[in-house]
């Protein structure tokens, strides 16, 4: 019997880690990747319009 009321705190626990923890620096690693990515975008925009003017 403990070892089944063991096993379930357990895996309530993994689902408390897993979602408390993981998804939000998942999701936090995304966002900071797709402002990254903007920003790139921008200055790579940026860069490219000051080249063709300069012709």
């Amino acid at each position: 019997m403990s070892r089944i009321v063991l096993g379930v705190l357990g895996v309530l626990l993994a689902l408390y880690v897993v979602f408390g923890f993981v998804l939000p620096a998942l999701f936090g690693l995304l966002k900071f990747a797709l402002v990254l990515a903007v920003v790139a975008f921008v200055v790579v925009a940026l860069v490219t319009a000051v080249a063709k003017s300069k012709k």
